[in-house]
């Protein structure tokens, strides 16, 4: 089978927000098991000019599905709304971008090859293919704002590790 773009992208995408749902319950057990305000979890950054744990989640679905829809409108804007408040919201953002990941046919995502795709935040504009716009542009978004989640927690002290992180690798056989 030759590889595509279907393969370069949504099987990560799936991987690794199946690992940022698994971190989302691992740090609502660690409020509960130590006694903290989810609040403090949710809202934490890793430093004063960085976005909360709950933005690094959002963005982490909007990176990934996200990136998917604007790639089919041909323009991706990034998503301004209020990060979700709750470990609850917060899980129900990751488990519709993996269904809807999930739903998608591997040869629509060979249709977006060569497609034109536009990025646009305020008077930012940058021209792109559609694969240029998912690996050079998305997917590295999407593996920082995933990371910064996990750092936020990791800082915090919830109790995770790279195989956390990782989660479940796809192997041969």
């Amino acid at each position: 089978m030759a590889f595509t773009l279907y393969a370069a992208t949504i099987p990560s995408y799936l991987q690794i927000l199946n690992s940022v749902s698994r971190l989302i319950g691992k740090a609502e057990a660690f409020c509960g098991e130590k006694g903290i305000e989810p609040e403090a979890l949710i809202q934490a950054r890793l430093a004063d000019d960085m976005l909360p744990f709950a933005y690094q989640v959002k963005s982490a679905a909007v990176h990934s599905i996200g990136a998917i829809e604007g790639v089919r409108k041909g323009t991706f804007s990034p998503d301004t709304s209020t990060p979700p408040a709750t470990f609850e919201a917060l899980r129900d953002r990751i488990a519709q971008a993996i269904a809807a990941l999930e739903a998608i046919d591997p040869d629509e995502v060979e249709t977006f090859i060569g497609k034109d795709m536009r990025f646009e935040f305020g008077t930012n504009v940058m021209e792109f293919s559609a694969e240029e716009f998912l690996l050079s542009f998305s997917q590295p978004n999407f593996y920082f704002h995933a990371t910064t989640a996990y750092d936020i927690l990791r800082m915090k002290g919830v109790q995770i590790g790279k195989r956390d992180f990782n989660g479940r690798v796809r192997k041969r056989g």
